[in-house]
């Protein structure tokens, strides 16, 4: 994926200037294409001298001003296009499994505290996640542009569970319980159990 690509999509979904892009990446698509100020201003550019977007006519001088971009019919077929290309799936590439392999090696001093922070990051993630399908995205949502936003923002929400749980049974072999999972309560006998 590209950022122009982001951009463009962001653009088609509501036309905005780059600080309020830079804001809906931060709420949105931030959360799996990240990009700072400066790439979102830099692209917004390219797209506009490639005449893929334009700046929005304004009564008022634009020294200054911040400008609002919407995409041009030829920005929308480049999406289209993209949209429509072949790409193969990327393959994980992590250096926490692979600091996890090398402890096999070399041991796991100092990673028990490490692989907690990440399981402390993962939840709050999920947990994000999770406030956002709940606000945002209620059962009986219709429209299919809502329902493919949703099915984006689900594989945020499996992707962060698998890493959750993951780190779950990393710590656990570790013989640690990840930060803030409270100890299972042993199961209450039932009324007719006669062994007590």
């Amino acid at each position: 994926m590209s950022l122009p690509h982001a951009i463009l999509t962001a653009l088609l979904e509501k036309p905005s200037s780059g600080i309020e892009l830079t804001r809906r990446f931060d709420k949105s698509i931030g959360y799996f294409w990240s990009a700072t100020h400066q790439q979102i201003y830099r692209d917004l550019g390219k797209l506009e001298r490639d005449g893929l977007i334009r700046a929005l006519p304004t009564d008022q001088p634009t020294r200054g001003q911040k400008k609002e971009y919407e995409v041009l019919p030829e920005g929308r077929a480049e999406l289209a296009r993209w949209t429509a290309e072949s790409q193969d799936p990327k393959a994980l590439r992590d250096p926490l499994a692979v600091r996890i392999r090398a402890a096999a090696v070399v041991g796991t001093e100092g990673l028990v505290a490490d692989l907690q922070r990440h399981f402390d990051l993962h939840q709050r993630q999920l947990e994000t996640y999770q406030e956002i399908e709940r606000r945002d995205f209620p059962a009986d949502t219709e429209a299919l542009d809502d329902r493919l936003r949703h099915l984006v923002l689900r594989a945020g929400i499996d992707m962060e569970t698998f890493w959750t749980n993951w780190l779950t049974q990393v710590l656990e072999e570790l013989g640690q319980e990840p930060p803030g999972e409270a100890p299972q309560a042993p199961e209450a006998s039932s009324e007719g159990d006669s062994s007590a």
